[in-house]
């Protein structure tokens, strides 16, 4: 599938059942929007909070291995709400069942301090079953401030972490700077204006930045206005679908 000449990785985006919203996005569902919209392959997550992680999980694993070639999935472990070993071993079988690609963050939901060396299990756990780490950033300081993954990223350099939505616009030169200093710290660039995402390219290379949906509704503005800027084909390449297909699985 191939939309103005571009093939789409969307890099963030929900199935499931969200318990804060009452939000429903089943897989069948995804798929059709996903058909309409021109998205090749999309990143599914967890909602924030649900009622029970183990059967988002499953859902999203069902979806994963129904349609190998249009999702890849995510997990999502409030990290505090069970023992560190109920933690690790939930996402050990996300990945060993289902070959789940990342872990999420949601810091203003997990209450997770990134800086903190008691937080370190979380990233040690992605880290070790080969996991990207999504981690939401803006909405949720201050554990969601980009600033503060700069210290895990240098404690860990081999892990892979997003900085998902930028740091929300409000927070977008601290996401800059942040992946600036450390070279295994992407940009997903969701909620960002397009003057933004200029501002970015401008420090970070399009090698380490990608684009997600987040909702569908926000799909067309958020796929629009990459296509729309105007910088070279390969640019929008690797925001569209290379840098994304390269850390989950294209």
């Amino acid at each position: 599938m191939v939309r103005d000449g571009f093939r789409i990785f969307d890099a963030h985006t929900h199935l499931g059942t969200a318990r804060h919203s009452g939000r429903r996005f089943a897989a069948s569902r995804m798929l059709a929007w996903m058909d309409a919209a021109g998205i090749d392959r999309a990143l599914a997550i967890p909602f924030p909070v649900v009622d029970d992680p183990r059967a988002a999980h499953d859902e999203i694993g069902a979806a994963v291995r129904a349609w190998p070639d249009r999702l890849a999935g995510a997990a999502c472990v409030a990290p505090w709400q069970v023992p560190e070993r109920e933690f690790r071993d939930e996402v050990r079988r996300t990945v060993e069942r289902f070959g789940f690609r990342a872990l999420k963050l949601q810091p203003q939901y997990h209450g997770l301090n990134p800086i903190s060396p008691r937080s370190d299990f979380f990233f040690e756990t992605a880290l070790e079953f080969g996991l990207t780490l999504i981690c939401h950033t803006g909405a949720g300081a201050p554990f969601a401030l980009p600033s503060l993954f700069i210290l895990p990223a240098r404690r860990f350099p081999e892990l892979r972490i997003v900085l998902a939505h930028s740091g929300g616009g409000i927070y977008a030169a601290e996401a800059i700077v942040a992946a600036s200093v450390c070279p295994n710290i992407y940009l997903e660039l969701s909620t960002l204006m397009p003057h933004q995402v200029l501002e970015v390219l401008a420090h970070v290379p399009a090698g380490r930045l990608m684009i997600g949906s987040d909702l569908p509704e926000s799909a067309a503005t958020e796929f629009g206005k990459i296509l729309s800027l105007e910088v070279a084909p390969e640019v929008k390449h690797e925001i569209l679908w290379g840098t994304a297909a390269a850390l989950l699985g294209g």
